[in-house]
């Protein structure tokens, strides 16, 4: 929990909603229902074991903040996400009713995901039992799996998500580490330049060379280079 002041307001509430929920907690001393609702937000934004965040505003010591949500009444209470308000209330709530707000922000994690943070290979499997569809899951073990250099059964999970850009450049990794090409030894250009002399013709040079490509990234002006040479290349 954080006592926030005008001052402080862009850095601890704005950028830090940027990372995680805010919740923005204005209030008063002479204010009797924000004595009440104060200690149960607390307790219920403590319980979330740092998903979302608790931050408190004086409106008395910091106008600013109350003119800028526009408060005519307090306690008001605002979920802040990446520098939005999501949702708000105003007046006390109950205990349940304040779970039904902080679910609205970032709902309960499941046995799954909570095994997800945890992040080492049992607790991945586990949460594979649980939930055998969870694609975060998948691609969290699968990438976990390609780290210990079994690109094989990493290649088996991703086959089981759909093809993002993600999911794309780890497989295009999984593969090249099928083959045993070391991307930390070898240098790219002249990698590629050897390929492009046999992807007319030879679909595993072609691949190996896309593949070459994607895990440069979109960005990459190599990449954007060697895709101009294959295109001429090829047509």
């Amino acid at each position: 929990m954080l006592n926030v002041t005008d001052a402080t307001f862009a850095a601890e509430v704005l950028e830090r909603s940027r990372s995680v929920p805010v919740i923005v907690d204005l209030w008063a001393t002479w204010c009797g229902p924000c004595t009440t609702l104060g200690p149960m937000l607390e307790t219920a934004v403590a319980a979330r074991g740092g998903s979302v965040e608790l931050a408190k505003v004086d409106v008395d010591a910091n106008p600013q903040i109350a003119q800028m949500f526009q408060v005519q009444s307090i306690p008001a209470v605002f979920a802040v996400v990446d520098t939005q308000v999501v949702d708000s209330f105003v007046g006390a709530l109950s205990e349940r009713e304040i779970e039904e707000f902080l679910n609205r922000i970032i709902p309960t994690q499941s046995e799954a995901d909570q095994l997800l943070g945890v992040g080492d290979e049992a607790s991945l499997r586990k949460a594979l039992e649980l939930e055998p569809a969870n694609g975060k899951v998948i691609i969290a073990l699968g990438a976990l799996l390609l780290e210990r250099n079994r690109p094989q059964e990493a290649l088996q999970l991703f086959a089981k998500v759909p093809e993002t850009p993600e999911v794309s450049v780890l497989v295009a990794q999984a593969r090249l580490a099928e083959q045993e090409v070391d991307l930390k030894s070898q240098e790219m250009a002249p990698l590629l330049d050897e390929l492009l002399e046999r992807v007319v013709g030879d679909d595993d040079a072609r691949q190996e060379y896309l593949d070459l490509l994607a895990t440069l990234g979109p960005e990459s002006e190599l990449a954007a280079t060697y895709r101009k040479k294959l295109a001429a290349k090829l047509f």
